[in-house]
């Protein structure tokens, strides 16, 4: 299935809560409790210093270039304009950032010119604070349109006929308005424009998300001393957030032990750890706007068994075909496919039996995001797109082991965000 046709799953969803279903990530504390909570903590995390001071975000004229970029394809897709309400989108091609409600905020941009911007009335104040690119901000009172109000915008300038593009993540009500709003107008999918930009990362989209990615990595191997038999998943949960806490990203894992790791997003009994439990640590965070995703899977408190080590290695010999298969000019279904032979060829169920999800999506702003390395999926892989490479073997009442890492292309392949050479017994190693 083409990137145009492939439908989002996780609509809504923050790339934290999207990639591994944490909801610590960001928690407002007070410095106080910050600094009691922590004095709590284990060696190998409060050892740990901040990794953040050398990077920097995203400009605005980044931010314009990008703008550009957007108006080239608009122009190239036929499209007259890109509409766009609150999310990741609007806060890549512009850096607003506004919470999603019934009303609506958000920006339109044209084939020319800077976007313009529709506010609720009384929020005109802190929405001029969001505002960094383009003066046009009109405000519509509680009891206007605000459909009508960017209708009126596309109509100034000069748009009254033609595709308008809508951000997919806009909700289906604002879409519905803006096209009764504008009747003569034909409302389309806007995906070509937004994620044709967003699907390419540059070099600083691409450090941002590396030194992300090192900092989980950190974290996790930090996590992983730390255990004790007897501790539940939501300890461990909460040692990854402190963890990422000291290392200077707000983020944090899923935790699973022993047969429940299975279950490849967790399950609703968990158990405590002990001795020869697999502990799977599914965990990232948001450095600056940008995701880091980073499993890592190892055997707890005892020897692993000759079946544990044969699982674990076949996984990691998947995630390496998957990462040999990824180059330019390949389509994203191959390296769905190379990994899963792997599983498939080792005796580990059929197709989706026992590795029964993609083998990476999209990741970028968004923890999950276009495109996904998955069946059906034509879409040919180029320089500056980022996936999760993340096959597993899943066997209910049994185990689960998931190896997971973030890969860009490259010109001539592919590269890791991190390295690692882990094992088993020490999974966390670089």
């Amino acid at each position: 299935m083409s990137v145009l046709s492939h439908n989002r799953r996780d609509f809504f969803k923050t790339s934290g809560a999207a990639a591994f279903g944490a909801t610590v990530a960001g928690a407002a504390v007070s410095s106080a409790t910050e600094q009691s909570r922590d004095e709590s903590l284990p060696a190998p995390i409060t050892a740990l210093k901040p990794m953040t001071s050398d990077v920097t975000p995203i400009s605005m004229d980044e931010r314009k270039a990008r703008i550009a970029k957007a108006q080239k394809l608009l122009a190239d897709t036929g499209m007259q304009a890109l509409v766009m309400a609150s999310g990741t989108s609007l806060d890549y091609f512009t850096g607003a950032r506004w919470g999603l409600s019934e009303r609506f905020f958000g920006c339109v941009i044209t084939r020319d010119g800077d976007p313009a911007w529709v506010t609720p009335a009384f929020e005109k104040a802190r929405a001029l604070e969001q505002v960094k690119i383009g003066r046009d901000v009109r405000a519509w009172e509680e009891h206007e349109s605000p459909s009508a109000l960017l209708a009126t915008i596309l109509k100034d300038r000069g748009v009254t006929t033609g595709k308008i593009g809508i951000e997919e993540t806009m909700p289906f009500t604002f879409a519905d308005a803006i096209a009764k709003a504008a009747p003569a107008t034909q409302i389309v999918n806007g995906t070509p424009v937004s994620a044709g930009c967003r699907m390419i990362k540059d070099a600083h989209e691409i450090s941002l998300m590396r030194r992300a990615c090192e900092i989980t990595v950190t974290a996790h191997r930090a996590v992983f001393a730390s255990l004790k038999e007897g501790m539940t998943q939501e300890q461990v949960g909460a040692l990854s957030a402190a963890a990422h806490r000291r290392l200077g990203m707000g983020g944090g894992s899923l935790v699973l032990f022993g047969k429940d790791a299975a279950f490849p997003h967790g399950t609703t009994t968990p158990q405590p750890l002990k001795a020869g439990d697999a502990v799977l640590l599914d965990g990232g965070g948001k450095l600056h706007g940008y995701s880091s995703d980073i499993t890592r899977t190892g055997i707890f408190g005892a020897k692993p068994t000759d079946r544990q080590r044969l699982i674990w290695n076949t996984v990691r010999k998947a995630q390496e075909a998957a990462f040999n298969m990824a180059k330019p000019g390949v389509e994203c279904q191959a390296v769905d496919a190379a990994a899963r032979k792997i599983v498939t060829d080792a005796g580990f169920g059929k197709d989706y039996e026992m590795f029964g999800h993609r083998v990476g999506h999209g990741i970028g702003m968004d923890g999950h995001e276009w495109t996904y390395f998955v069946r059906g999926n034509t879409t040919k892989l180029q320089p500056g797109m980022c996936f999760s490479d993340e096959p597993g073997i899943y066997i209910y009442g049994e185990i689960g082991i998931r190896h997971e890492d973030v890969i860009f292309i490259t010109e001539s392949g592919a590269e890791n965000m991190t390295k690692w050479t882990g094992s088993p017994e020490d999974p966390a190693v670089v």
